[in-house]
């Protein structure tokens, strides 16, 4: 199984911000630690994830010409 949780460290102890599966009850678990980066943001859901990605995707896209039409040949001919 893989969760990515957020932890907040707290006097040398990880304060997690929600509760573990009770299925976890009793096993040892490995954890890594990544220190957040300048742009850390909470993890949401896969939904919020796909509207993140796609307003980055935003600043990196044009507007084609009314004429401008895709060659596939063209490509293939390099």
């Amino acid at each position: 199984m893989v969760k990515i949780l957020q932890a907040t460290c707290t006097n040398g102890e990880l304060i997690l911000s929600e509760k573990l599966n009770s299925e976890l009850e009793g096993k040892t678990i490995q954890i890594m630690i990544f220190e957040p980066t300048e742009s850390s943001e909470t993890i949401d859901s896969g939904e919020s994830k796909t509207q993140q990605f796609l307003e980055r995707v935003k600043n990196y896209s044009f507007k084609l010409p009314r004429e401008y039409k895709f060659d596939r040949a063209e490509i293939y001919e390099r």
